[in-house]
């Protein structure tokens, strides 16, 4: 069983008093407090130097070392010199180790309570930055493209094709199967209400409208944004992080053209028909609940739907399909070349990109839709 821990004080001289330590001084032990050395030196008004004496002292860990640094610092605050030299070796040893290096200013930040006004003005700062550095980006995407137009940027045009096929055929599985779920849900929910007034038939008209016009467009856009945005900002992050677009930059290739535009362009290509295959798969889904559910004939809910539906709905369906690939490729490729030199960053990268792009689909929804209630189309 280990000693108990002591610590007693006798003054030596008229400036110096000497501590004397015994017994264990280990981590779980009952230390005695630092503090109470300061106010033994207070109470000795000539004192100016200390001294230890460790004979007694059966066995230290980090537990003295501790106790030791908060009486050299409390010490130094009050011009009370402390000598080492009564110490163990190793404990003189690793005094001097911690000493070397001086403590980074700021390194300990006691917790601040930060007040209303400030967080709202930290957010204001935050957001007026990320929107100058995203009209920004945007400014530069267009300038890319304006090179496109007369031929002159430079990308790889298989690179180009690589990224039609991920953000095409790759992804007709996962479109094939929200949008016959989409179009099971509004179906349903319509018959629920129709078959009230006898009027099933119009259910095929509900699915019809709703997926060409607006959900066949969002749900893609949504997919894209969660299955493509991410992979964009995942794929320029961790090039950010390897230091590859910094060597693009050195090379002379711009890095908007190089990396941005195929990505952009082949978004924007592959979403109407995206689109259009997720219209015809809400339809579809449509069609199960209404020959099973309302028991209506295939051709009847055929020919229903083809006399609801107006080619002023498929193309603003359309539209806004290549206005969401667009958005979305551009969220993707701003928070990847907004990314940080770590790990992690990636992974907020990749995060930040889709919450954007599902945010802008959002937003430029329902402009669109107030676009069109104005002109009235």
């Amino acid at each position: 069983m280990a000693e108990e821990t002591k610590i007693s004080y006798s003054p030596t001289t008229a400036d110096t008093l000497l501590v004397r330590l015994e017994g264990s001084w280990k981590v779980g032990e009952v230390l005695p407090k630092a503090d109470a050395v300061l106010e033994q030196v207070q109470s000795e008004p000539r004192a100016r130097r200390i001294v230890f004496d460790t004979e007694g002292l059966t066995g230290w860990d980090s537990g003295l070392l501790t106790f030791l640094t908060k009486v050299m610092d409390q010490c130094s605050q009050k011009e009370v010199h402390v000598e080492k030299g009564g110490l163990p070796e190793g404990v003189q040893r690793l005094l001097a180790l911690a000493s070397a290096v001086p403590e980074r200013k700021g390194a300990r930040r006691e917790a601040v309570r930060v007040t209303f006004l400030a967080r709202v003005g930290d957010s204001a700062l935050e957001f007026g930055r990320s929107t100058a550095d995203m009209l920004n980006f945007i400014g530069e995407a267009f300038i890319a493209v304006t090179r496109v137009l007369r031929g002159k940027a430079r990308f790889r045009r298989c690179d180009l094709m690589l990224i039609i096929q991920e953000c095409g055929a790759q992804a007709l599985p996962i479109v094939s199967l929200i949008s016959v779920l989409v179009g099971l849900i509004l179906a349903f929910v319509g018959a629920v209400q129709l078959m009230m007034f006898g009027a099933q038939i119009y259910v095929a008209n509900l699915v019809g409208i709703a997926m060409v016009r607006v959900m066949g467009a969002v749900m893609a856009g949504i997919i894209m944004a969660g299955r493509t945005g991410a992979a964009f900002a995942a794929q320029l992050g961790t090039m950010q992080v390897n230091e590859e677009i910094d060597a693009l930059e050195t090379l002379g290739i711009s890095p908007m053209e190089f990396l941005v535009l195929p990505r952009m362009i082949a978004l924007a290509l592959m979403m109407p028909l995206l689109c259009l295959y997720a219209d015809l798969m809400g339809v579809l889904g449509g069609l199960i609940v209404g020959v099973t559910m309302l028991d209506l004939n295939v051709v009847e809910y055929y020919n229903q739907t083809r006399a609801g539906i107006g080619l002023n709905n498929l193309w603003i369906g359309l539209f806004q399909s290549a206005v969401f690939g667009v958005l979305v490729a551009l969220a993707g490729c701003l928070r990847g070349m907004q990314c940080g030199r770590s790990a992690s960053a990636v992974g907020d990268a990749a995060t930040s990109a889709v919450v954007t792009g599902i945010v802008s689909i959002v937003v430029a929804t329902a402009i669109v839709t107030i676009a069109c209630n104005v002109l009235g189309i």
